[in-house]
């Protein structure tokens, strides 16, 4: 028994210590290290967007915060993505043409602001890139497999039900049939018309240049400004000047640079040291480069469409 109590007892001094440890370092760090919170001054913010867009949710919330608090006069988004979801895509593009409604909205694409990227992009009043980011990509792909023969191969016979027979169309355990193939590319080209639209009234382009330029080629900046997809070219410290220049703030106004998504207590003050995006940024580039996340049937059957198009 009295062993039991000196565990018990030893375990509980171990979480108190824990406890006190981490307060501890939280305070210093937030007294110490912190970057400056600018509290009650007019600024401007940097919100980040990066990595592939799965879902939207989490930088609409942290905009809307951004629209409340009334010391910021300007946003600029920083945009590091190859693109994702068309949802989620063009949830992002409404949020951003709505905040810029309210406030300056500039985008600054870094190293890939692509597909689903530019098109979220596209929502704020001016963009930037850099000479060498890689942007556009304004066209939408859907990949399938057939993996009909390897199944047969393996002796493995996938049994599907279904109610609708387009329920299961691009599924992989057989080969697409005209109609489903019609129906799919029809989707697509339905969804490439809805970007292709909000290209043209954004960027204010006539029909000529839109179908030029929306046929899914990738681009460099120079290329973009060139073709008039972008506004100016340069980084994220030319992209803050016009931020400020756009609010009416001097030069020396003070700048906040925010994560899409807040992150927990421990996370924050163990974890995120300096707010680095190089493994989000690394994983964009490796997608982008090899093999571009294409859509694939799940277990339900059902199947995605995202805004990117290949390099092959």
């Amino acid at each position: 028994m009295q062993s039991l109590l000196r565990f018990w007892g030893t375990a509980l001094l171990l979480c108190l210590t824990l406890f006190f440890a981490t307060l501890t370092l939280a305070v210093i760090s937030k007294t110490w290290f912190a970057t400056e919170t600018h509290s009650g001054k007019d600024r401007v913010a940097v919100l980040e967007l990066k990595g592939v867009i799965y879902k939207s949710s989490g930088f609409t919330h942290r905009l809307t915060e951004l629209l409340q608090d009334k010391t910021i006069k300007a946003i600029v988004v920083r945009i590091n993505s190859p693109g994702g979801l068309v949802g989620p895509s063009q949830e992002l593009f409404e949020s951003l043409k709505k905040a810029n409604e309210q406030l300056p909205v500039i985008a600054s694409i870094g190293s890939v602001g692509a597909s689903g990227g530019y098109y979220a992009a596209l929502g704020s009043r001016i963009i930037f890139a850099n000479p060498g980011s890689l942007t556009a990509s304004i066209g939408v792909i859907s990949e399938f497999v057939n993996l009909h023969k390897l199944y047969e191969w393996a002796k493995v016979e996938r049994v599907t039900l279904k109610a609708g027979k387009l329920k299961d169309a691009g599924t992989e355990n057989r080969a697409m049939t005209p109609e489903e193939r019609d129906f799919l590319t029809a989707l697509i080209q339905d969804i490439h018309k809805e970007f292709k639209a909000q290209v043209k009234e954004r960027r204010k382009l006539t029909t000529e240049e839109v179908e030029r330029w929306t046929d899914g080629r990738v681009m460099t900046g120079s290329q973009a400004k060139a073709a008039k997809l972008i506004d100016q070219l340069g980084g994220l410290d030319d992209a803050i000047t016009e931020a400020k220049k756009q609010a009416g703030l001097p030069a020396n106004a003070p700048v906040s640079y925010l994560h899409s998504q807040k992150k927990s207590f421990l996370r924050d003050i163990l974890l995120d040291a300096s707010g680095d995006d190089t493994e989000d940024e690394t994983s964009a580039l490796f997608n982008w480069a090899n093999y571009f996340l294409t859509t694939a049937p799940d277990r339900t059957g059902s199947w995605r469409v995202l805004l990117l198009s290949p390099v092959r």
